[in-house]
């Protein structure tokens, strides 16, 4: 399951990476989502609302995601927002049991 978090540096952080220019968070990240039973597949630096992060990952099911995004919460990033990604494959087949569905329901009153 693809899933992407992002947020935005606290300012510990930034002062704490530039004392140490040389800090590598794409690896640190790598590191703890293997750690975790997950891959990274991207990480991105972001300035949408300051300094930040975007990660893209795969994780086996949604509570090892929300772990993740647990530790990088208690980490002090600010403004987390954790996202389930969807494949186009993944589309097509909840476009296809939503057929399903839809047959089988009926509207209140009905």
């Amino acid at each position: 399951m693809l899933f992407s978090f992002s947020g935005e540096y606290s300012a510990e952080h930034l002062t704490a990476m530039r004392a140490n220019p040389d800090t590598n968070r794409r690896q640190a990240t790598a590191q703890a989502l293997e750690a975790g039973g997950c891959k990274l597949i991207e990480w991105y630096g972001r300035i949408a609302n300051g300094p930040g992060v975007l990660v893209i990952f795969d994780a086996p099911d949604g509570a090892t995601a929300a772990a993740v995004c647990s530790v990088a919460v208690s980490s002090g990033i600010q403004n987390p927002k954790m996202e389930r990604l969807f494949s186009q494959d993944d589309i097509q087949g909840a476009r296809e049991k939503a057929k399903t569905i839809a047959a089988a329901f009926r509207p209140p009153g009905q």
